[in-house]
């Protein structure tokens, strides 16, 4: 039995007069699943948002959020979606995301943490089965992070698929069963974060020896099994590029025999920001959190 996909987009095109903001756009979301939508700013990724939940209308290619049509059947996509940042009225879900004490206070009071499970609140009112966050932790502190990522884990173990944009990928890596980069209006890349981080490299082993004098003597006992070692002498840290665990059992058992100390022996794979680097030329930290959207201020502009 095939089951319909919550999100999917096939070939979607928006241009802006000369400019192409999403050329040929394609992904689909599985029900009770989380996608990610990451790549640098002016990619693509809010024109594709708004493309989704019927704000924005393709120049060709198609669209459906719960089976339905964006274009021919907007309202009954509006009816099963909930998009962080509409107005709706707030007298539910409170208990849910911890607000209940603050029921009664003016919302310019709230902290950003609670303004965010705030807005979050206001797009589950109707209890969509689809959710599309844009950012939806921006700004806030790492403790009020965690809180909603909790919050976001629990609606998906009940049901709700969520189709997120963040430039955070530590967010992208928690919480994400499948990402999308995007650049230049394209999708550069499509997996899992798992099998994103595959095509950054390798897996490294990291070694760091206690004591200082010990790290040349490491690195010569590491070369000489036939392995290329980087060190880092500041740091007493040695990256040896290795295929997985047999190759850092293989290297602690050099360095448990030769006595020397060390204070942490791990295996590291790259990171999501590998990834973006590898895949955009820049690290994801170079984008500015407080983004103001090229797409948004594009589509302004030609209306």
């Amino acid at each position: 039995m095939t089951t319909t996909p919550a999100v999917e987009a096939i070939d979607l095109v928006k241009r802006f007069g000369e400019t192409t903001a999403v050329d040929g756009v394609s992904f689909t979301v599985p029900q009770g699943s989380v996608l990610g939508l990451l790549g640098p700013n002016g990619a693509g990724k809010t024109t594709t948002v708004r493309m989704l939940t019927t704000l924005s209308v393709p120049t060709s290619g198609f669209a459906r959020v719960a089976g339905y049509d964006v274009v021919e059947q907007p309202e009954e996509v509006r009816r099963s979606m909930g998009l962080t940042g509409q107005a709706a009225t707030v007298d539910e879900l409170l208990e849910r995301f911890s607000l209940t004490d603050a029921a009664d206070r003016i919302v310019k009071t709230y902290s950003g943490g609670m303004r965010r499970r705030l807005d979050l609140s206001t797009s589950l009112i109707a209890a969509p089965p689809v959710l599309f966050l844009d950012e939806p932790t921006t700004g806030l502190d790492p403790r009020s992070r965690n809180d909603l990522w909790e919050v976001l884990r629990g609606l998906v173990r009940d049901g709700t698929t969520l189709l997120l944009t963040t430039q955070y990928l530590e967010e992208a890596d928690q919480l994400c069963n499948d990402i999308v980069v995007v650049d230049k209006g394209k999708v550069i890349a499509h997996g899992t974060p798992t099998q994103l981080k595959d095509q950054a490299g390798r897996a490294s082993v990291v070694l760091t020896v206690t004591n200082h004098a010990d790290l040349s003597r490491a690195e010569e006992l590491i070369r000489s099994v036939g392995s290329e070692v980087y060190a880092e002498p500041a740091a007493r840290r040695l990256t040896v590029p290795a295929e997985g665990l047999a190759e850092m059992s293989r290297i602690g058992a050099v360095i448990d025999e030769a006595g020397i100390p060390v204070d942490d022996l791990g295996l590291q794979r790259p990171s999501l920001d590998d990834v973006f680097l590898h895949l955009t030329g820049h690290r994801a930290e170079d984008e500015p959190l407080d983004e103001s959207d090229d797409e948004t201020q594009l589509e302004g502009a030609n209306r």
